[in-house]
């Protein structure tokens, strides 16, 4: 049994190969970009609204108020990013109840570029808001002593990003190829369904957690309090 997709090769010819990781990658996104296509090609703002339309703005809802607990001021700003993080997660966690599927992001080529996705987006977001000077300071915070361990930081929570993603859902599709050879009826339905609670888990916990890196990057930094007038 292949412990990543990245060993389900599909085409190859010299050093091309098109393997299960970016077969399934590509069709994902066809899916969300022609479903999204199909689902807001006829918007309405009045109450006479198609159940599409309520799915979609419960969903966007939603991951609108999550990310404003988090801490962010104006949550929509990062919605669009954070939104296509969630969606394209859960929905690769979800197919998995397709047969001969196998999600993405049991690879850790995904899950190490969707990471190094939220390793960008942090600065970028966080430069946006403070300034290249103010966002800088922040790693010579609270002194400039913890500079190499912010630095570090900032790797290792990359790092962690993808490979909790990547060990979570490779683990669980091992499972239930096991349970497959062995019990090929009962648990593999039940280690099914609790793949897809994990799934849609974890894609929670990883969208949740880039919310959190965008919430201290673009935090405004304190001013310091100037010293009282001699009297």
């Amino acid at each position: 049994m292949p412990l990543s997709p990245d060993q389900v090769v599909f085409w190859h010819h010299g050093f091309l190969k098109i393997n299960a990781t970016i077969a399934f990658t590509w069709v994902l996104i066809l899916v969300l970009g022609i479903g999204s296509k199909i689902l807001t090609r006829k918007l309405s703002t009045g109450i006479d609204r198609s159940r599409w339309q309520n799915l979609l703005e419960i969903i966007v809802t939603s991951i609108n108020q999550q990310v404003g607990e988090v801490g962010i001021p104006h949550p929509e700003k990062y919605l669009g990013f954070l939104g296509t993080l969630f969606l394209f997660v859960a929905m690769a966690n979800l197919g998995t109840i397709i047969p001969g599927y196998t999600p993405p992001t049991a690879s850790l080529s995904t899950t190490a570029a969707l990471a190094l996705c939220v390793f960008v987006a942090v600065p970028l977001f966080g430069i946006e808001e403070q300034g290249m000077r103010g966002y800088l300071a922040s790693y010579l915070e609270p002194t400039v002593i913890m500079l190499p361990f912010n630095l570090i930081s900032e790797l290792s929570r990359t790092l962690a990003l993808a490979v909790r993603l990547f060990g979570n859902m490779m683990s669980g599709t091992m499972i239930i190829g096991i349970l497959l050879t062995i019990t090929p009826f009962v648990f593999p339905i039940i280690m099914t369904s609790l793949g897809l609670l994990t799934g849609m888990v974890q894609a929670y916990i990883f969208s949740i957690l880039a919310a959190v890196y965008i919430a201290a990057a673009t935090r405004a930094r304190k001013p310091t309090p100037e010293a009282a007038p001699a009297s």
